[in-house]
């Protein structure tokens, strides 16, 4: 199977069985804290996300699948790129994996190839193919079936592929033998939990979505809140920092596919060019990526915030100009998040 899925582009392959019970009480807590915020379809399931068997009738073993997705012309010293980023207020930063194909539609086609090879093999297979789509606690699965261990920012980690890795889970109704978990390597480490801009990792291995700089662009729906605004810097899709100052991240592998190369417009662009895009634009220059489905509202939002900073920053009149040719927007909320960038006084 391993040389299967390697064909299909899959770094690695492990099996886990379907008894999660152990990671239940963490999940409870998890949500009872409210640190999913509005992903209300964290809750909405209750434990199926931690019994496999409930969601998927007649699963009995699950086959967990690792894919790397730094492009493939990701230069050495790639972190101390992607930091120089982060430091030039006037530039968007969209996270690495948002910059090619929406790696769901990559998998899961992937995956179902793996499915049928699998069931060429050994005849017809009860399955059901998962990427980051259904109530399905991917980290757990993958710590358990030897992709890697849980890292303080609760990230998988591995000591092969550092962490910029996707996961995608096949459901089997076929007995397979569990591969062996990895032993932890964070040691005393910290790195993850002090470069949080906003502090999202409460605790080691506790993270408040409600605070992390992913879940403000791209899952939540309304106003970011104020308090948070001057922290979110110039990222305007996701954030990578906790994944950038990993030491294990040295050890990142580029993805052996071209779907994952970077898209000319989303990398190294100016604010102010990603805040001109009319809707039929922003269509365009996502399609087919992950970024389209926030939308053109919350994309201007989020570019919005992003132009506050840089104007805080520098004082552009570039960037006052871009942000007074929204100033009427029709949206409510763009207009409050542009409201809001303009009295970002600057230098």
């Amino acid at each position: 199977m391993q040389q299967w899925a390697r064909e299909l582009g899959f770094s690695q392959i492990g099996v886990a069985g379907v008894d999660l019970s152990a990671a239940e009480p963490g999940l409870v807590q998890w949500l009872a804290q409210g640190f999913h915020g509005e992903m209300h379809y964290m809750a909405a399931h209750g434990l199926k996300r931690a019994r496999p068997a409930e969601l998927v009738p007649g699963t009995v073993s699950v086959v967990t699948a690792r894919m790397d997705y730094l492009p493939r012309e990701t230069p050495p010293g790639w972190q101390a790129v992607e930091f120089a980023r982060l430091a030039d207020a006037a530039q968007g930063a969209v996270s690495v994996y948002a910059r090619g194909r929406d790696y769901h539609k990559v998998l899961r086609a992937r995956l179902q190839k793996l499915c049928d090879r699998i069931a060429q093999e050994v005849g017809p297979l009860g399955h059901r193919v998962f990427t980051d789509s259904a109530p399905v606690l991917e980290a757990e699965l993958a710590a358990r079936s030897g992709q890697g261990w849980r890292g303080k920012h609760t990230l998988v980690l591995s000591r092969d592929a550092g962490s910029m890795f996707f996961l995608g889970e096949i459901y089997v109704d076929m007995v397979l033998a569990p591969t062996p978990p990895v032993s932890a390597h964070c040691g005393s480490c910290q790195a993850c939990i002090d470069v949080c801009p906003t502090q999202a990792i409460v605790a080691p291995y506790r993270l408040d979505a409600r605070r992390c700089i992913s879940y403000l662009t791209i899952e939540h729906g309304g106003p970011i809140p104020l308090e948070l605004r001057p922290l979110i810097g110039n990222r305007v899709y996701g954030c990578d920092d906790c994944q950038l100052v990993c030491p294990w991240n040295k050890y990142a592998q580029a993805s052996r596919l071209p779907d994952f190369d970077a898209r000319a417009g989303l990398s190294g662009q100016q604010l102010v060019q990603l805040f001109a895009w009319d809707e039929a634009a922003f269509l365009r220059l996502t399609e087919g990526g992950p970024i389209r489905r926030i939308g053109h509202e919350r994309w201007l939002r989020n570019v919005a915030v992003a132009l506050g900073n840089a104007l805080r920053a520098t004082g552009s009149a570039e960037v006052r100009a871009a942000l007074l040719s929204r100033a009427d927007d029709p949206s409510a909320m763009v207009r409050e998040h542009v409201a809001w960038a303009l009295s970002q006084n600057g230098l």
